[in-house]
């Protein structure tokens, strides 16, 4: 199984961000949600990850799929780096938005990996 990049939920705010992760989630019969955890290099929670944690919390209360955190130090570095191989630029905003979605699309492959090692 390889993970791909399905969509990017655009940020407008929380009932319409959590409404389009729920659309998603019925629409594809979703079983768990794998949210990436923007830790600082020495592995403490910074704030963008407690940022992070309070909105998955409040997700959690809304939707009916486990919900499971991941790492995702270095992941867009390693995506960057990727899609740099691939050659091609776009404009920033498309570039950021590629970066993200194959940065998403690396930490659901760990997760993965690491859920098919451990069988």
């Amino acid at each position: 199984m390889l993970a791909t990049p399905f969509t990017i939920v655009e940020r407008r705010d929380e009932a319409a961000d959590v409404a389009a992760i729920n659309s998603i989630i019925s629409q594809n019969q979703v079983e768990r949600v794998i949210v990436g955890l923007p830790l600082s290099m020495n592995g403490s929670l910074g704030q963008q990850a407690e940022k992070v944690k309070a909105f998955t919390r409040r997700l959690c209360e809304r939707i009916q799929v486990p919900v499971e955190f991941r790492d995702e130090r270095l992941t867009t570095v390693a995506a960057k780096r990727l899609m740099q191989a691939t050659g091609g630029k776009k404009s920033r905003k498309k570039d950021r938005r590629r970066d993200d979605a194959v940065a998403a699309a690396l930490i659901l492959q760990g997760y993965l990996d690491e859920k098919r090692e451990a069988q």
